[in-house]
């Protein structure tokens, strides 16, 4: 994995999360909190799982205990403040992504998951990850767009990369 891949999927994945945030401010609110059948119960529920996750993994990354026990826990009930946040991790990983080496997203980390259990993973695939997790939510999301009759954004890495 090099640097500059890693970054560009690090700023891809902050335009996806703009672009989403954009068009669910534009539906009515109750749909963004209107309770379904997923489990995480509606949009901003799935969008705070998306950002605790990131959280989580920002700790792996850094070294850091994350504190968490859960990946469930709603951290901003309320979808402008979940934004923000979401766009300052979002930055996070883009900042950090440029201070990397080969090497540095080549190395092996221990962590610990939410469940306890130990693990080793390379800094790049860690990112991976991140990027990859979020798109399988995002989708999730854009499916509830349909449910309430709306068209979702395109997140797509290809529409991103042509725009």
């Amino acid at each position: 994995m090099d640097t500059e891949t890693l970054t560009l999927l690090a700023e891809y994945n902050a335009w996806a999360d703009r672009t989403l945030s954009m068009a669910l401010a534009l539906l009515p609110e109750a749909a963004i909190y209107r309770e379904t059948e997923t489990l995480f119960k509606s949009m901003v529920g799935t969008l705070n799982h998306n950002l605790q996750v990131d959280l989580i993994w920002r700790a792996h990354l850094s070294g850091q205990p994350h504190g968490f026990t859960s990946r469930r826990d709603v951290l901003h009930p309320r979808l402008e403040e979940l934004a923000e946040a979401q766009s300052e991790a979002d930055q996070w990983l883009i900042d950090w992504s440029k201070r990397q080496s080969a090497a540095s997203l080549a190395e092996s980390v221990a962590f610990r998951f939410t469940s306890g259990h130990d693990a080793r993973m390379q800094r790049g695939a860690m990112v991976l990850h991140i990027i990859n997790h979020k798109t399988y939510h995002r989708g999730w999301v854009s499916q509830m767009f349909f449910e309430i009759g709306a068209k979702p954004p395109e997140t797509d890495l290809s529409v991103y990369l042509t725009e």
